[in-house]
């Protein structure tokens, strides 16, 4: 979102001038202030003035004429059975005499509500009534969802926050498209305060959305809610345009405290109300509903059971500086969702300003990839220089064929809406419950209340019923992959995405490239080299076999069959790597792409030099259990290209021979024929057999942390020479280790581009075979082999059992 002050000629859009006793020059460049460098044809003053003097609408201090209580029931009987007209007027700003003169151009629309429990279906009747109300940004109260984090509800976005297992308090921010687009990042910090903060120009701006505790509460209670919201306010850049909006359980009364309240508010002041005063002072904010004058319908927020008391208790709060900015605030009662409390919102002139969006990557839709894609792609690859190019430039020509070629031709894949189970029915009972609370019809407002539950409680089963019979369809014609699918969304299992991270101080991150940055930092840090012991390997091998070479090329070309059953053991349906060109685009082309393909993987073999797009992988942070701010708390998967797979999978069928050569019958990980499974029967098995025979046995399990990263390149390398691994071999190894690069993909982009130091590479098949290899190494070097301790069995000494995973 945008602020902009108005320079040289005035634009569309309001325009306010305040008064100053100071003098200020008309010149250009002399020192004055930004506010003072607006200037204005004085004709045009003077008619717009005398225009104001004409319909009594001077720009004044709040109250100056108009009042509550009894003086205003005065003047509201000179039109009896008339209500009288509500005239709203642009709050002076309070922090200076010095002039401002602001240009504005759009209005936007905030608002606060208690909704008492967001259940079933009431999401919907929210975002109803939001689009009917033109409500921008929305801030809820007692939400009662457990668990925090982000995610998109059609057309408008949900940022939330709750305790972890009780289903109590709880705050939500949501906003719809037209907004979201400018959102910078969030900071979920607790079930009673969430912060959004939108991007502007010259100033950004934060809004966060709270739920005070109850005026019975406990002082403690109440000392650490503010002392949070206290270290949420100097987390935001003091710069910040912000608002600070909901539910304080507080009344702040009618009585008028200068810069703070005007005389609008309704009540007598309690003690947390005068909290509230006193934390407004301390900070330099305004209490926006209370500064313009309303029908008593439009100011109180909270009505009792009985309809008896009727209190003020919600209220938006605004920066002082940008006060001037507001140009409404009341309670819209004829909104309805449910609950006992009203809709609070204020109306504001600012200009908003989209934040460039992120570029997801693409996906074909691979179940209809059209004839001419092959066509085009096939006459494409006839005039390709498969002979005097080397790997990297001659991948990058094919794969530009592809993929320009694909983006082409080449629907892309429809992203699936999820169902909606409220039903049409459901909406309209809400939309009549609405019009019984406008017109005050008590009884009917009961019934149609307990109506929609009882429908929504219908719609849902019947949902859930319908849900149940795709699955057992899917099951019956054996589509696995749907089957699946369609569980785990009738599950329920919602996993939300985090909006914020911890950096190494523990100190929350919301903005987007301070989280990239944060990711990228600690990423590096994990897979960063160590210093000693260099590589002192020039990376090529000269002394080549060319039998085993042309008997590997010959089988490659000519095993036709084979070579599909390479690309088949690639699981389709998964997401391409960082090339973005994924498996099926290849396999649909046929004999021509295993042409193209084998001339890249020859021209490897014989150089041992890999192309750079080969060697990148993209991280995507998964949260595991735990607190999903911390970096620790993320396992990562890794997306690398699928053509370099092919290449992988010929090298893995050569590495394999040597490797079941040195890997003992006790390794059961990552070995055709046994599993993790088996080795917890052989303890079974031996445990029972002790109890047989009446023998002490004793077990110590030991699990290498973050095993797969901490693997050392270099003495990997000195590993598989120890083993016999072929030099050949370990020079592809090796350089295709050297110089690998990666990036994480985050909700907010992806990083920059950074070297991988250490660990075998993540979601590469060959990764297995090197860490076996890792492994054997150390117990071989711990002497158990050679150790008289364990089990003997049938004649054999069994003292260890690993297994990988």
């Amino acid at each position: 979102m945008k602020l902009s002050h108005a320079r040289g000629a005035t634009q569309d859009g309001w325009v306010m001038v305040e008064r100053s006793d100071r003098m200020w020059s008309t010149g250009e460049g002399n020192g004055k202030p930004l506010q003072y460098s607006c200037l204005e044809n004085p004709m045009n003053s003077m008619k717009r003035q005398n225009d104001r003097i004409q319909k009594e609408e001077f720009p004044r201090s709040v109250g100056a004429q108009y009042a509550t209580g009894d003086q205003w029931r005065n003047n509201s009987r000179k039109n009896e059975g008339m209500e009288p007209k509500q005239k709203q007027y642009p709050a002076v700003d309070v922090t200076g005499d010095r002039s401002k003169v602001q240009c504005c151009k759009e209005k936007y629309c905030i608002g606060t509500w208690n909704v008492r429990s967001m259940n079933q279906g009431k999401l919907e009747v929210v975002k109803q009534e939001m689009a009917r109300v033109n409500v921008d940004i929305l801030g809820i109260t007692e939400l009662k969802w457990t668990g925090m984090g982000e995610f998109n509800s059609d057309d408008h976005y949900i940022y939330y926050c709750g305790q972890e297992s009780l289903r109590r308090n709880g705050v939500a921010l949501v906003q719809n498209k037209r907004v979201q687009n400018a959102v910078l990042g969030c900071n979920l910090k607790n079930d009673r305060m969430i912060s959004v903060r939108f991007q502007g120009k010259p100033f950004n701006i934060t809004v966060i959305q709270v739920y005070a505790s109850i005026s019975n509460a406990e002082e403690a209670e109440v000392e650490w809610f503010h002392e949070d919201l206290q270290d949420l306010l100097e987390l935001t850049p003091k710069r910040d345009v912000f608002f600070i909006i909901g539910d304080w359980n507080a009344k702040v009364g009618s009585q008028e405290t200068p810069g703070v309240t005007g005389k609008f508010g309704l009540g007598i002041r309690n003690e947390a109300g005068q909290r509230l005063i006193e934390f407004c002072q301390k900070n330099a904010l305004v209490i926006a509903n209370t500064l313009f004058q309303q029908h008593k319908r439009r100011l109180y927020i909270w009505t009792s059971p009985d309809g008896q008391h009727r209190n003020q208790m919600d209220y938006i709060l605004c920066s002082q500086r940008w006060r001037s900015s507001i140009q409404l605030a009341k309670t819209r009662p004829g909104a309805d969702c449910g609950s006992d409390h009203e809709l609070l919102i204020a109306k504001f002139r600012l200009k908003s300003k989209k934040v460039g969006k992120t570029t997801r990557p693409f996906r074909y839709d691979l179940n209809q990839i059209p004839y001419y894609y092959t066509v085009e792609v096939r006459n494409r690859f006839k005039g390709l220089d498969l002979i005097d190019r080397v790997s990297d430039e001659l991948w990058t020509e094919v794969h530009d064929i592809v993929q320009k070629t694909g983006i082409k031709t080449i629907l892309l894949e429809k992203k699936c809406k999820k169902a909606k189970w409220l039903s049409g029915e459901a909406l309209q009972i809400a939309v009549k419950r609405r019009e019984a609370k406008s017109k005050r019809e008590k009884e009917r407002y009961k019934h149609l209340n307990a109506e929609f539950q009882r429908i929504a409680r219908r719609d849902k089963k019947a949902f859930l019923s319908d849900q149940c019979k795709e699955i057992e369809e899917n099951n019956r014609m054996g589509k696995t992959r749907d089957l699946f699918k369609k569980i785990r969304d009738t599950k329920g299992t919602f996993h939300a995405k985090m909006g914020s991270i911890k950096d190494r101080n523990g100190m929350d991150l919301t903005g987007a490239e301070d989280i990239k940055k944060r990711w990228q930092e600690y990423t590096e840090e994990l897979y960063k080299k160590e210093l000693h012991d260099p590589d002192n390997h020039d990376g090529v091998i000269t002394d080549l076999e060319p039998d085993i070479l042309e008997c590997e090329v010959k089988w490659a070309l000519e095993s036709i069959s084979t070579k599909k059953k390479k690309k088949e053991s690639i699981s389709t349906n998964k997401a391409s790597g960082g090339d973005g060109i994924p498996v099926e685009l290849f396999q649909i082309l046929k004999d021509d792409a295993v042409k193209v393909l084998h001339s890249i993987c020859q021209k490897i073999w014989k150089t041992q030099q890999w192309p750079q797009d080969w060697k990148r992988s993209v991280f995507i942070p998964i949260p595991k259990k735990g607190n999903a701010k911390e970096c620790s708390n993320y396992c990562t998967i890794v997306l690398i290209s699928h053509a370099s797979k092919v290449m992988l999978k010929i090298l893995q069928a050569r590495l394999q021979q040597y490797v079941n050569r040195e890997l003992p019958d006790v390794q059961a990980g990552f070995r055709k024929g046994r599993g993790t499974r088996d080795q917890i029967a052989n303890i079974h098995w031996i445990i029972k057999k002790a109890r047989e025979f009446q023998k002490n046995i004793y077990f110590c399990f030991i699990d290498y942390a973050k095993a797969f990263d901490c693997v050392d390149h270099n003495k990997v390398w000195k590993i598989l020479k120890e083993m016999g691994i072929p030099d050949h071999l370990t020079c592809l190894l090796r350089n295709l280790y050297t110089g690998q690069e990666a990036t994480v993909r985050t909700g907010h982009g992806t990083t920059d581009w950074f070297q991988i130091g250490k660990g075998v590479r993540q979601g590469c098949i060959l990764s297995p075979c090197l860490f076996n290899l890792y492994a054997e190494y150390i117990v071989r070097n711990t002497g158990l082999e050679e150790a008289q301790a364990g089990i003997k069995i049938a004649g054999i000494n069994i003292n260890n059992l690993r297994i990988c995973r």
